[in-house]
C-alpha cells in the first residue's frame, strides 16, 4: 500500500513540473517586444494588436473585439480574459469585473506592455486566475498619439527608448474629454464601459513632478466625491489592502505625490479627479477606480513589473472580495437615487489630513548655473522618512435638489446624443404640452482667457431660478432621475457643476444676444417705458446719477432700458434645460 502511494506521489510531482515545464515553453513562445528587448523598449501599435489577435486565436479564455472608432480612423481593441464564456448582454453580477486602460498617453506606456505580459500569463496559465474574474482591458486607447511614435517629447522621463505622443490624432489629451466627448475615442470608450459595466477601473500612466524614493504612486478617485458605500469602501478597504498587498511584494507605495516646485514631506493634497478625467467618468456609475502612477525618474523595467504587479493584486483583491464590492456599488445605487439633494463643487478640507510615512529625498534650492535664479533640486544622497500630511478629504460646497425630472427641447439635440450614448433612460412628450417647469438664468461667469482642450470654459457659474408656465413641443424629451445614470445626468446638465455642458461651452449661444435696436428707433418706446414704470424710472435715474460713464453714455442709457422692455429676448440668458419638481 505504502508502494503504491508513494508511486503515486511521485506520478503527481512529475506531472506538475511537465505542466510547469509547458507553461515555461509557453511563455517563452509568448514573449512580448518589452521581454525580448534590454527591458527599456515598448511594443508598436501594431506589434500589440498583432499580439493579441495571435493570442486570443490561440487560446480560448482570451476574446479580441474592435469597438466603435476613433480620432485616427481605427478602432478600439478591447481584449478580455475569462475562465467561462463571456455574455455580455448578461449583467455577469457573479464575476468580478475589472477593466483596464492603457496608453490613454502613450508616452506613458508602462501599462501597455504589462497588460500584455499580464493577458498572457491569465491565458496560459502562469497566473492562475480565479473563475470568478472577467478582466478586460483597452489595448491602447490612444490610437492616433500611439502611432506618432518618437523618442523626444517625454522630455523627463528615464526610458523607454522610444514611445507614442500624449496629444491624439486630433491633438487632444484624452484625459480630459471623456465628460465633453469632442472626440471619437471618447464616444468608443462609452461603448466599452457600459459593455462591460466593471466593478473596479485601472487607468495606467507615468508621473512627473517631484523626485522620490517609490517607483509606484496611485490616484484613487477621491472618496468623498465617489460618496455613499463605494466611497467608504474604497477608502477604508480597497486602497488600504492594495497597499498592505503591494508592500508584501517589497512594491512600496504611496498616493499620487500632487507637488510642482515645492517639497512633498511638506504636505500635500490629493488630486480631484472631476468627471473630465476617466476615474471621474467611471465615478458617475459608482465603480471604484483608481490611476497607476509610475514615477518618471525610475528605470522603465521596473515601472512595468511593478504596473503588473499592481493589477495581479487587484485581481486577487477583487475575487476575494466580490460581494463586498458588489454590495458596495449597489448601495451606492440606491443611496443616490434615494437623495434629495446631490452634492456638487467640493474643495479640500484643509482641517482634516491623514499622516503618510513619506519616503523622498531632501530638497535643496540652490541657484541655477544657467538662469542665476534659484532653481529645486532634489539629492539621491539624502533619502530620508518623514511623516507627512496628506490632504485627501473633501467637502461640497454646493448642492443641488434632485428633481424628478429634467426637460431637454429636441432642439438641443447634441445633448441628447451625448445622453444616449451613456444610456441614459429618456421618453417624449407624445402631444404639445404645457407643464410647470423649473428655470434657470445665468446672473454671471467668468471665462478663461486661454485655449483648454479646444474650449474657453466657464467658471463661477452665477445662476438664478424661477418657476413658470412653458410649452414644450411633441418629442421633446424627459429624463426621470432615477435611474441608474443619475449622477451623469445632474453632473451634464447643472449648469453650476464643476464639469457641466454649460461649463464646457455647450451652450454659449445663450450668452449672446441674438436682435439689436437702433436708438433713434427706441428711444420713444424707451420714454413711455419710464413714464408708465414709476419704480424702473426711480431706478433709471439713480443708476444715472451715481455713475458718470452711464450717465454720458446714450447707448448704455437705452440698451439697460431695452434689456427690461418687453422687446428683450427671452433666450438670452436662459438656461435650455428645465426640471420638475413634483414634490415641492
Amino acid at each position: 500500500m505504502r508502494l503504491i502511494t508513494y508511486l503515486f506521489l511521485i506520478t503527481i510531482i512529475i506531472s506538475c513540473q511537465q505542466s510547469d515545464k509547458q507553461i515555461a515553453e509557453e511563455i517563452k513562445d509568448w514573449q512580448t517586444p518589452f521581454e525580448k528587448g534590454n527591458g527599456n523598449q515598448t511594443a508598436t501599435y501594431q506589434e500589440v494588436i498583432s499580439f493579441y489577435e495571435n493570442l486570443a486565436t490561440t487560446y480560448s479564455t482570451i476574446e479580441m473585439e474592435e469597438i466603435g472608432i476613433t480620432d485616427s480612423g481605427l478602432p478600439l481593441h478591447l481584449i478580455s480574459f475569462s475562465k467561462s464564456n463571456i455574455n455580455w448582454s448578461s449583467v455577469n453580477e457573479d464575476k468580478i469585473k475589472i477593466l483596464v486602460n492603457n496608453g490613454i498617453h502613450p508616452g506613458e506606456s508602462d501599462g501597455i506592455d504589462a497588460t500584455m505580459m499580464l493577458m498572457r500569463d491569465l491565458a496560459t496559465g502562469k497566473l492562475d486566475a480565479p473563475e470568478n474574474l472577467i478582466f478586460s482591458a483597452i489595448a491602447i486607447y490612444n490610437v492616433g498619439g500611439s502611432l506618432n511614435r518618437n523618442s523626444h517629447t517625454r522630455t523627463n522621463q528615464n526610458g523607454p527608448e522610444a514611445y507614442g505622443f500624449r496629444g491624439n490624432a486630433r491633438n487632444y489629451d484624452l484625459n480630459r474629454d471623456f465628460i465633453k466627448a469632442d472626440s471619437r475615442n471618447a464616444q468608443s470608450f462609452y461603448q466599452i464601459y457600459h459593455k462591460v459595466n466593471p466593478d473596479i477601473f485601472i487607468d495606467n500612466h507615468v508621473s512627473n513632478g517631484a523626485d522620490y524614493q517609490y517607483t509606484l504612486t496611485h490616484l484613487f478617485t477621491q472618496h468623498n466625491k465617489l460618496g455613499k458605500a463605494a466611497g467608504n469602501y474604497l477608502y477604508s478597504d480597497l486602497q488600504k489592502e492594495l497597499e498592505q498587498r503591494m508592500l508584501k511584494r517589497n512594491h512600496a507605495m504611496t498616493p499620487y505625490v500632487n507637488v510642482y516646485g515645492v517639497s512633498p514631506e511638506n504636505g500635500f493634497s490629493q488630486f480631484m479627479d472631476h468627471p473630465r478625467y476617466s476615474t471621474g467618468y467611471t465615478t458617475l456609475w459608482n465603480t471604484l477606480g483608481f490611476m497607476i502612477e509610475t514615477h518618471m525618474l525610475k528605470p522603465y523595467k521596473d515601472r512595468v513589473l511593478g504596473t503588473q504587479a499592481i493589477m495581479e493584486e487587484t485581481i486577487a483583491l477583487g475575487s476575494q472580495n466580490i460581494e463586498a464590492i458588489k454590495t458596495a456599488r449597489a448601495s451606492s445605487f440606491k443611496e443616490f437615487n434615494n437623495a434629495s439633494f446631490y452634492a456638487i463643487n467640493h474643495v479640500v478640507d484643509k482641517t482634516k489630513a491623514d499622516t503618510l510615512l513619506f519616503r523622498g529625498y531632501k530638497a535643496l534650492r540652490n541657484v541655477s548655473e544657467l538662469t542665476g535664479q534659484q532653481l529645486l533640486t532634489y539629492d539621491r544622497n539624502q533619502p530620508f522618512e518623514k511623516n507627512t500630511p496628506y490632504y485627501n478629504h473633501y467637502i461640497a460646497v454646493d448642492s443641488i435638489k434632485v428633481p424628478e425630472f429634467y426637460v431637454i427641447p429636441q432642439g438641443q439635440w447634441e445633448i441628447i446624443e451625448l445622453m444616449r450614448m451613456n444610456n441614459i433612460q429618456m421618453e417624449v412628450f407624445p402631444a404639445d404640452s404645457t407643464m410647470t417647469v423649473s428655470q434657470y438664468r445665468i446672473e454671471d461667469y467668468d471665462t478663461s482667457s486661454s485655449a483648454y482642450e479646444g474650449h474657453y470654459p466657464h467658471s463661477n457659474v452665477v445662476v438664478s431660478s424661477k418657476d413658470i408656465e412653458l410649452r414644450f413641443r411633441e418629442s421633446d424629451i424627459i429624463i426621470p432621475t432615477a435611474q441608474p445614470g443619475i449622477r451623469y445626468i445632474i453632473e451634464t446638465l447643472e449648469p453650476q457643476g464643476q464639469d457641466s455642458f454649460f461649463k464646457w461651452n455647450f451652450f454659449d449661444t445663450i450668452l449672446q444676444q441674438k436682435e439689436g435696436f437702433s436708438t433713434y428707433v427706441f428711444e420713444s418706446t424707451a420714454k413711455e417705458l419710464l413714464s408708465t414704470n414709476p419704480e424702473l424710472k426711480k431706478e433709471f435715474d439713480s443708476i444715472k446719477k451715481s455713475n458718470n460713464k452711464f450717465a454720458q453714455s446714450n447707448y448704455a442709457q437705452l440698451k439697460w432700458l431695452h434689456d427690461r422692455s418687453p422687446n428683450y429676448e427671452k433666450a438670452h440668458l436662459t438656461y435650455p434645460i428645465y426640471k420638475v419638481h413634483y414634490n415641492d
